[in-house]
């Protein structure tokens, strides 16, 4: 399915409409589909603000060619990496850790605890 949800924002006595569009393999009402995609939104938000705590992505200043979409796919799977360690610590931690132990980034990497 595809689906599409309007936004209307007025801001200093300007309005403006916002369209974002979204595809499902699964067949969903108009209330599931809202709740779907607010719960997706929800997801985005809380991973670029790990990405933005744990690897500082606001100060990034790769913005040409493939730059940024390259440096985007090598901390997505670095904080996959992280985020599996069974650890009690917080990914800052574990991302300081993995940088000053190589043990322990080797361990990251080759997961022997799966």
């Amino acid at each position: 399915m595809i689906g599409m949800i309007e936004a209307t924002v007025e801001r200093d006595g300007k309005t403006s409409v916002a369209r974002r569009y979204y595809l499902s393999s699964a067949l969903l009402s108009a209330k599931q589909f809202a709740h779907a995609a607010r719960a997706h939104r929800g997801v985005e938000n809380g991973l670029h603000w790990v990405l933005d705590v744990v690897f500082h992505d606001d100060q990034m200043r790769l913005r040409t060619e493939n730059g940024p979409a390259n440096m985007a796919t090598i901390k997505h799977a670095a904080l996959n990496l992280i985020k599996d360690i069974p650890d009690k610590a917080s990914l800052k931690i574990k991302k300081k850790t993995a940088a000053w132990n190589d043990h322990y980034l080797f361990r990251a990497i080759t997961r022997p605890w799966r």
